[in-house]
């Protein structure tokens, strides 16, 4: 069995896959990479995936799909994926050499009997035209170099919280909880890190600076004019994790405060692209979204509605909206994360 899987979804990504792929191939033998293209049209992303594949029969896998889209390309790499552990990581991102061998180290280590389901590690804004690197790192949330649970963590900052970039699964849990992103979404990371976390029980932090995430291509997700394009999508993948939080019974306390947090979040990313848009009917939508959590649990809604970020998005009239997008430069600016 391999040590760790990685999934690398590739669209068009011919001009930077290549030095994703090179990052994780340092792992060698101890780890599979799975190249999936998501029925690339543009490029020669199949055709390097391929040369990949042939160079490294042992280490990397070329998988061709039709186009479905990012979370389908997550959900083919665990299809497809053999490794104790499974990590994805974006075509347009890398991981750092260094951080990679200790992550690699501290994987190879864990007992049988005392395996984590989810292993943390920091990652790094690599923000184009930025003067200074932003990390996310978390040595004030998690304890370091040993196993926890959800009752040993601390308090999350509001740049703190655990993304796709940060976490490496067990393949086991991830197939066990039947995680399945949805087709032609975009914005489902939010999903790969929030369903599976009722079923995580044991986690281990390193505190590497592991993954680099490039952000600054203007056809990026996260870029603020595509955001409000595509805000229909960022409100599927909402109103999916509203449904998943309502409907799940999440036994443990603290696991089910961060979710709720964690969805407050999500409530806010979408209601704020939803007022950034500028138009009356997209402020028609963002009524609509509040509304569907109030009438799946109205608990939920009060607790989400009311809290500090609830209230700075429902504002009413002009001058409200102009609070609430204010603050979100200012947000935007110290953070820095589209």
């Amino acid at each position: 069995m391999k040590l760790l899987s990685f999934a690398i979804p590739c669209y068009n990504s011919a001009a930077y896959m290549e030095k994703c792929i090179q990052s994780v191939l340092a792992g060698g033998e101890d780890v599979e990479v799975i190249i999936v293209d998501d029925g690339s049209t543009k490029d020669e992303t199949a055709k390097i995936a391929d040369e990949y594949a042939a160079k490294y029969p042992t280490i990397v896998k070329a998988v061709h799909q039709e186009n479905g889209g990012h979370g389908q390309a997550v959900n083919t790499g665990l299809a497809h994926a053999t490794g104790k552990y499974f990590k994805v990581v974006d075509s347009d991102d890398w991981v750092d050499l260094k951080s990679y061998r200790r992550v690699l180290a501290t994987l190879k280590k864990f007992d049988e009997a005392e395996e984590p389901d989810m292993v943390i590690a920091n990652y790094v804004y690599e923000k184009v035209g930025a003067k200074r690197k932003k990390v996310i790192h978390y040595d004030n949330v998690f304890p370091e170099e040993t196993l926890f649970t959800w009752n040993d963590i601390g308090h999350f900052k509001m740049d703190q919280y655990i993304l796709m970039h940060t976490v490496i699964y067990k393949t086991e849990l991830l197939k066990k909880c039947g995680l399945q992103l949805p087709k032609h979404t975009f914005y489902v990371d939010n999903i790969f890190v929030f369903e599976p976390l009722p079923y995580v029980k044991k986690m281990y932090y390193i505190n590497t600076n592991f993954y680099r995430y490039f952000i600054g291509r203007d056809d990026q997700s996260v870029n603020e004019t595509v955001m409000i394009s595509r805000i229909d999508q960022q409100l599927r993948v909402t109103r999916r994790m509203v449904d998943f939080y309502t409907e799940q019974k999440i036994s443990n306390q603290k696991c089910r405060m961060y979710m709720r947090n964690y969805l407050r979040i999500m409530m806010e990313v979408s209601s704020i692209f939803l007022i950034l848009s500028g138009t009356p009917e997209n402020f028609a939508k963002k009524q609509e979204l509040w509304n569907y959590v109030k009438a799946k649990d109205k608990e939920v809604y009060k607790m989400l509605r009311y809290s500090m970020l609830g209230f700075s998005v429902n504002l009413p009239g002009k001058s409200g909206r102009w609070i609430s997008k204010t603050g979100y430069k200012v947000m935007n600016k110290w953070i820095g994360f589209n």
